[in-house]
């Protein structure tokens, strides 16, 4: 886990100083920006990801005023830091992600997704369907996939929980003997169909997202456990936009409630039923889970 963690901010730190070293292309916002660029972490293939995000852009552009862009991110991570450093203004974020990037660089919560008629979720555990894991206990010494460092339901929730239920500091080492960064939750999935991981750890349930492709996957892949409740992922906007247009893109993503073709594309996306309100107050449980790393001082490094 000290290994996972050291790299992580050595990610964030190398991501943050390259983005310092490259002038933002919408320029300063002010109280009428030029162009708002809107940042997105694939779930699925980058390439229909970017089909799917353009009609969301080109809606957004034509009800603020403005030039709206979609841009598809590498990382969590790098979306962290574009929105630090003002390259990026409208961020879709997770739980964790938002919060390191409201804890960096002041990034405000706007709204979160609405799933089910729920604002929370979970993160589960799926294994191969013919593995002999059954349970939690039986994951000790596998190799573990996660979507991304910076995932809330990938990688901070069910590491707390593994930390906390077998009183672990180094999960890495300590409890599982690999742990490989997929780059997605649909690439940790698939990592564990083709038996390169034992288990991985996603949103619930991201099977669906490879249905189409691995039409046999929740046959192939069975869900093993679970975390508790996780705030919802996140529209989340930099601090350098004024509050007049943080309140028009708000309400103007909560038009879209009532607008079909929007909410289909947001169900695309991201698999949002729904966009509903949100408050920074929420994101605290997600603080308190990060606050187990801290406390082992699993950072010093």
């Amino acid at each position: 886990m000290k290994k996972v963690i050291a790299l992580l901010f050595a990610a964030l730190l190398a991501i943050g100083l390259t983005a310092c070293g490259t002038s933002s292309d919408s320029g300063s916002i002010g109280e009428d920006p030029e162009k708002i660029i809107m940042g997105f972490v694939p779930s699925q293939d980058s390439d229909e990801i970017a089909d799917t995000v353009k009609p969301l852009a080109d809606k957004l552009s034509e009800e603020l005023g403005v030039e709206v862009e979609g841009q598809l991110m590498t990382s969590y991570s790098a979306l962290v830091e574009a929105m630090g450093s003002n390259q990026v203004q409208i961020g879709f974020l997770p739980a964790f992600g938002y919060v390191l990037a409201n804890e960096k660089h002041g990034v405000e919560v706007i709204l979160k997704s609405e799933r089910f008629g729920s604002g929370t979720y979970r993160a589960q555990y799926v294994v191969h369907a013919d593995s002999n894991i059954e349970s939690l206990e039986d994951m000790k010494g596998k190799t573990w996939a996660i979507p991304d460092l910076t995932s809330t339901s990938g990688f901070l929730f069910p590491a707390a929980q593994i930390m906390d239920k077998f009183n672990v500091e180094d999960v890495q080492s300590g409890f599982f003997s690999n742990t490989i960064e997929a780059g997605g939750h649909d690439n940790a999935l698939i990592s564990v169909y083709e038996g390169d991981a034992d288990v991985a750890t996603t949103f619930d349930d991201a099977r669906s997202t490879i249905e189409e492709d691995y039409p046999d996957v929740k046959d192939k892949l069975k869900v093993i456990e679970y975390t508790s409740d996780i705030p919802n992922d996140t529209i989340s906007v930099t601090k350098d936009l004024s509050d007049e247009w943080k309140k028009k893109i708000k309400e103007t993503f909560l038009s879209f409630n009532d607008d079909k073709e929007m909410i289909e594309v947001m169900n695309e996306v991201y698999s949002w039923d729904a966009i509903i309100e949100a408050e920074d107050s929420e994101y605290d449980v997600v603080r308190n889970t990060y606050e187990k790393f801290k406390d082992t001082n699993l950072l010093d490094n």
